[in-house]
C-alpha cells in the first residue's frame, strides 16, 4: 500500500504541473501583443529546451535514444510541440485565455471518439450524453465572445483553439501507441527542441528578433516561465505524479487546469468573469466526466481519497 505522505506529495507534483500549465494560456497571451507566434514559440522552446538539457544532466541521465525510434519521435513532436502549440499561440491572438482554458478541456471527448474509430470502443447511453452536454458547453464559451454578431477573426480562433485539442487527442493516442522506450524527461527535451529547429525558419523569415528588443522585463518574465516551468518543470512533476498514482488518479487533476487558468486570466490580464463562458466551461468538464465514466469517482479521488 502507497504510504499517505507518497499520495499527497504525488499530489502536489500533479497539481503543480497542471497549474502551470494552465497559466500558461495567460502568459502567451501577455506576449502576443510584441511577439508572432513563431518567434514566441522559438524562444519558449529554446529556453525550454536548455533547461531539459541541463536538467537531464544534473540527473545523471542519457540523451541517447535508438535510431529506429527517431522517425517516432519527429512525428510527435510535429504534432505534440510544433501544430499544437502553433495552433494554441495563433488563437490567442484573438480569443480570451479563460476561453482557452475551458476549450482545452475538450480534448478527452475527441480521444475517445479516436477509440471508436480506430480501436472499435463501444458506444454507450452515457458516452453520447457526455459528449452532448461538452459540445453544447463548447458552443456557449464560443459564442458569449461574439456579442451576437459574427467576428470572423474571433471565431478562427476558436476554431484553431478546438483543432489543437483534436491535435492534442491524436497525439495522445499515437505516443501510447508508439511506445518510445525513453524516459519522459528526455522524450519531452527531444520533443521541444525538434519544435525549436522547426519554428527557427519562421523566425528568420519574420525577422523576429526585431520584436525581441521591444519586450519589457516583465514579458521576459513570462517567457522564462513558459520555458522553464511549462515545457520543463511541469512534464517532469507529471512524470514524478506517475510514478506513484495510478494514470487515472492522475487525470482527474486534469479538470483543475481551466480554474487555474482563469484565476491567472483576472489576475494578471483583468480579463472579466462571463458567466455563460463559465457555464459552459463547467458543462464540457461535467460531459468530459460523465464520457470518461469519473462522474462518481472524481469526488472520491479529490475529497475523499487522501484522507484515508
Amino acid at each position: 500500500m502507497i504510504p499517505y505522505k507518497m499520495k499527497l506529495v504525488s499530489s502536489l507534483y500533479a497539481t503543480m504541473s497542471i497549474t502551470f500549465w494552465g497559466i500558461s494560456f495567460v502568459s502567451t497571451k501577455a506576449v502576443l501583443d510584441k511577439l508572432d507566434p513563431f518567434t514566441l514559440l522559438v524562444v519558449r522552446f529554446g529556453i525550454g529546451s536548455l533547461f531539459l538539457l541541463f536538467l537531464i544532466i544534473a540527473l545523471g541521465g542519457k540523451l541517447r535514444i535508438p535510431i529506429a525510434y527517431i522517425p517516432h519521435l519527429i512525428v510527435l513532436g510535429i504534432l505534440g510541440v510544433f501544430i499544437h502549440q502553433v495552433f494554441q499561440a495563433t488563437a490567442l491572438l484573438t480569443i480570451d485565455a479563460s476561453s482557452a482554458g475551458w476549450l482545452i478541456s475538450f480534448s478527452p471527448i475527441f480521444t475517445v471518439i479516436l477509440a471508436m474509430m480506430f480501436l472499435h470502443e463501444r458506444m454507450t447511453w452515457r458516452k453520447a450524453c457526455g459528449m452532448t452536454v461538452a459540445v453544447f458547453g463548447v458552443l456557449m464559451v464560443t459564442t458569449k465572445g461574439a456579442g451576437g454578431s459574427f467576428d470572423l477573426a474571433m471565431n478562427i480562433g476558436y476554431l484553431l483553439m478546438i483543432l489543437s485539442t483534436l491535435n492534442w487527442a491524436v497525439y495522445s493516442v499515437l505516443l501510447k501507441k508508439l511506445s518510445v522506450p525513453i524516459p519522459p524527461l528526455v522524450l519531452t527535451f527531444y520533443m521541444s527542441t525538434l519544435g525549436f529547429v522547426l519554428t527557427i525558419p519562421f523566425l528568420i523569415r519574420n525577422e523576429g528578433w526585431n520584436e525581441l528588443a521591444l519586450l519589457t522585463a516583465g514579458e521576459w518574465s513570462h517567457l522564462m516561465f513558459l520555458g522553464i516551468f511549462v515545457s520543463g518543470v511541469a512534464y517532469w512533476y507529471w512524470a514524478k505524479a506517475l510514478d506513484v498514482l495510478d494514470a487515472s488518479q492522475v487525470s482527474v487533476f486534469l479538470y483543475l487546469e481551466p480554474l487555474a487558468t482563469l484565476i491567472a486570466a483576472i489576475l494578471l490580464l483583468n480579463e472579466k468573469i462571463v458567466i455563460i463562458s463559465v457555464l459552459g466551461g463547467l458543462m464540457i468538464i461535467m460531459g468530459v466526466i460523465l464520457v470518461n465514466g469519473q462522474l462518481l469517482t472524481f469526488f472520491h479521488h479529490v475529497v475523499l481519497r487522501y484522507r484515508r
